[in-house]
């Protein structure tokens, strides 16, 4: 059975999708939250709406959540490999089809990203193009560029003290 929920972020009002113990759907919802029926809120869902909020109030770099996306076994591939992008950092299409072990495939790595369902989590938004330049991101420019200056500006410094 398909449960969701409802989580209202600087970028726009994020809708949760969770199927059996896994979420498996975040998407950028467009209409109006008052004509909504059937919200079927569960633990998970709160879970997840509670660290996205912590993304966006806190640098919490991290999400602990069960996903399941669905997708080809490529597309997975793919999305492990983002999941493995530090907070605050970023990597070419090229270099995640390198890591990979499919060089030339950086368009099926960008077409992957393009149909990543849980952006964010699965933080497609930080992969820009071989010119470091942003490229393409299902929720615009704009949203990407807000993500990458969030992640930029509340990346924690990592300090260590020398003793001599």
């Amino acid at each position: 059975m398909e449960r969701f929920g409802f989580c209202q972020t600087p970028v726009g009002t994020l809708k949760i999708v969770q199927q059996g113990e896994a979420i498996v759907q975040i998407s950028l919802y467009t209409s109006t939250l008052s004509n909504i029926y059937g919200v079927q809120t569960t633990p998970l869902i709160q879970l997840a709406i509670g660290q996205l909020e912590e993304y966006f109030t806190t640098p919490h770099t991290t999400f602990q959540l069960p996903l399941a996306p669905e997708g080809t076994d490529f597309q997975k591939k793919v999305w492990r490999a983002l999941c493995e992008i530090p907070y605050g950092e970023t990597r070419t299409y090229g270099q995640i089809a390198k890591q990979i072990g499919h060089p030339k495939a950086f368009r099926a790595v960008g077409l992957a990203n393009h149909n990543n369902p849980i952006p964010i989590v699965i933080p497609c938004h930080r992969v820009i193009g071989a010119n470091n330049m942003l490229t393409g991101y299902a929720y615009g420019l704009s949203i990407k560029q807000q993500l990458l200056d969030w992640e930029i500006k509340h990346k924690p410094i990592v300090s260590s003290e020398i003793i001599l």
